[in-house]
């Protein structure tokens, strides 16, 4: 059951009143929370028949692109024999300590509380944290902007044109799902569950510093309501756990590499990853502009200008500040870093808060003209299924 009632702009840090779900009692999920990721799920499994339309092979099937492909290789290999792996191509070393613990860590928890291989466990722990995720991005869109919004939110998350990888054996399903959860635990002033949420997500991924980057901007903006007055010791409990799991997994890399403060991100970049404010990005967009060029950079290119475009979008909303940092931070760190250029489409897809302006557009839509919003939705999922299946099957680029 749902609940409409209002939310007092103080409470959210956002726009006037919103409506919002009630939670549901018992621990049970809302009814319009399970129709969200009823659809979220509808999508991903969509997305999966197509590809295993598409990869008709003795030797690679759906599972196995799913759950073995590019990096997902790697998080099985630590999983199965832990960190100390150096790889040398094409001029480049690649270290395993470049992929954060938390997920290897729960994929071998899985194989040793049960009889499933790595692969299988990879893609439960991935499936499962992307349901979590989908609701939790429900949850946060229906408190801010009612239930309708919410669960095109969701649906929008899972048809985007890479979404394929929320099917894989990726960390973005369990970092966003950390996230999701951490946001809306700073939206509601749960300051406790917001750090200890925002310190797993930074234990999933290398970018996952926004989440704590948005629970300490949002803590700090309750500190300067109340002008540092009756705040809580949990707000303050919260904000030291938040960049917790970020900073220790990079200073232990640091610690074990002989360099505490920059070994980590020497390791980023013997992997040719690195942040240098947009200058490689730029080069390699002019480059493409000069050249003939692959679709995968040329999407990735126009997925980057959208999500820059929806940024500003999503300011002019005046979206609560969390969001706002949470976003424009992943937005950041896709813009500035250079190297693996077709992979920034991926490490948008966590930035959900981004897809909130084109939810809201097309809720309005589907009341107004329900074709026309049929007519954009159907045009989604097919970009997103054919897409999907296209960078798994054909394109042979990293993801």
């Amino acid at each position: 059951m749902t609940h409409a009632s209002t939310v007092p702009a103080s409470a959210v840090g956002g726009p006037g009143d919103r409506d919002h779900a009630r939670p549901a009692r018992g621990g049970r999920l809302p009814v319009p929370a399970l129709a969200a990721l009823g659809l979220f799920v509808a999508a991903r499994v969509c997305g999966g028949l197509v590809l295993s339309v598409v990869s008709r092979s003795p030797v690679r099937g759906p599972l196995l692109l799913l759950g073995h492909s590019w990096d997902s290789v790697w998080y099985v290999r630590i999983a199965e024999r832990g960190y100390g792996l150096d790889q040398h191509s094409a001029g480049a070393i690649h270290n395993d300590l470049a992929f954060f613990p938390l997920y290897p860590a729960l994929i071998r928890a899985l194989t040793l509380l049960t009889p499933l291989h790595g692969i299988t466990s990879a893609l439960l722990v991935s499936w499962t944290a992307a349901a979590v995720a989908a609701v939790g991005i429900h949850t946060l869109g229906a408190r801010l902007y009612g239930p309708a919004v919410g669960a095109v939110l969701v649906a929008l998350w899972g048809l985007l044109p890479h979404s394929v990888v929320l099917s894989m054996a990726y960390t973005e399903p369990l970092m966003t799902a950390f996230a999701a959860w951490s946001l809306y635990a700073a939206v509601t002033r749960r300051w406790l569950w917001a750090g200890a949420l925002a310190t797993l997500a930074g234990l999933s991924r290398p970018n996952g510093f926004a989440v704590a980057a948005a629970v300490l901007a949002a803590a700090a903006q309750e500190v300067w309501r109340a002008r540092g007055r009756g705040v809580s010791p949990r707000l303050w409990t919260g904000a030291a756990l938040a960049p917790v799991g970020w900073c220790g997994y990079v200073l232990w890399v640091g610690h074990r590499r002989g360099d505490p403060l920059g070994g980590y991100f020497t390791i980023q970049r013997l992997w040719g990853s690195r942040f240098d404010f947009g200058r490689g990005s730029l080069q390699f967009a002019k480059h493409m502009a000069r050249h003939d060029t692959r679709l995968v950079y040329v999407i990735a290119m126009l997925i980057v200008a959208a999500g820059t475009l929806l940024f500003g979008l999503l300011l002019a909303d005046r979206a609560p500040l969390p969001l706002a940092v949470y976003s424009g931070l992943l937005l950041v760190v896709a813009l500035g870093g250079s190297g693996f250029f077709e992979s920034k489409p991926r490490f948008l897809l966590p930035a959900y808060p981004l897809l909130i302006p084109v939810a809201r557009a097309l809720v309005r839509t589907a009341r107004a003209r329900p074709w026309h919003a049929t007519v954009v939705a159907s045009a989604l999922a097919g970009l997103s299924f054919v897409y999907g299946a296209y960078l798994l099957v054909l394109a042979r680029s990293p993801l």
